[in-house]
């Protein structure tokens, strides 16, 4: 087994990380690298639970400004993580790995539904489990979601996968001089109102005392460097 310091993690990934340069859907050659890094550290005895958004498909909260009973745009919302699950399961399963898909909100043909000690059993059993449908409840992101998940399974940490390096003080895709926070506090990130997550997520990360280390996904490497500890994003701890 490598020696990697951290044993149990999420993997929280946004619809978007799925999507690559299409600007819509699914890219498949993304989400063959993304399942080729996740493979190499489940490989290597990591128990990796994911969490994925469903931006890159439908979200309700843009069109509930439009009019869109929010509740309904919520629930359409979770029903895309589903479908971007079932793509993920297929791409790391044609990487060599056992996969399951927990959702939520029922769906039983397709997949199981979310039972704690049964996705715990599944983890320690070397399998890969897919959290989709968020929390299956409006109003809750999938970022609250991951942290949930992370609290219910023990995870030692939560890997947060952006396309950007970390955490900046400002956006460094609009403004080059941009300065990277190689860690920051609960307190810091809420206070700031940094957007990288909403403040529910973060706070509740904050009362389980579950560190966030938010990375760029798209540096190949970059989830076996992060889990053996080396300086990679920015660590959000107490």
């Amino acid at each position: 087994m490598t020696d990697y310091k951290y044993k149990t993690i999420i993997l929280k990934l946004s619809g978007e990380a799925l999507q690559g340069s299409l600007g819509f859907g699914l890219d498949p050659d993304t989400l063959e690298h993304i399942a080729a890094q996740v493979a190499e550290v489940a490989l290597g005895g990591v128990r990796v639970g994911l969490v994925i958004g469903g931006g890159n498909i439908f979200r309700g909260q843009a069109l509930s400004q439009r009019g869109l009973n929010r509740v309904t745009g919520d629930h359409m919302g979770m029903l895309a993580t589903v479908i971007n699950a079932l793509a993920m399961q297929d791409a790391l399963e044609r990487q060599g790995l056992a996969t399951r898909v927990q959702s939520a909100i029922s769906m039983y043909q397709i997949s199981e539904p979310f039972i704690r000690r049964r996705a715990i059993r599944h983890l320690e059993k070397g399998r890969i489990v897919i959290f989709a449908s968020g929390t299956g409840n409006p109003y809750f992101t999938t970022d609250t979601a991951a942290v949930l998940r992370a609290s219910e399974i023990g995870a030692e940490i939560i890997l947060k996968a952006t396309n950007v390096d970390g955490i900046y003080d400002r956006d460094p895709r609009q403004d080059p001089g941009a300065v990277l926070h190689p860690t920051l506090t609960y307190m810091g990130a809420i206070r700031d109102r940094l957007k990288v997550m909403d403040t529910t997520a973060f706070s509740l990360a904050m009362e389980n005392k579950i560190p966030l280390l938010v990375f760029n996904l798209f540096k190949d490497g970059n989830i076996k460097r992060a889990l053996r500890g080396e300086a990679v994003g920015t660590l959000v701890t107490e």
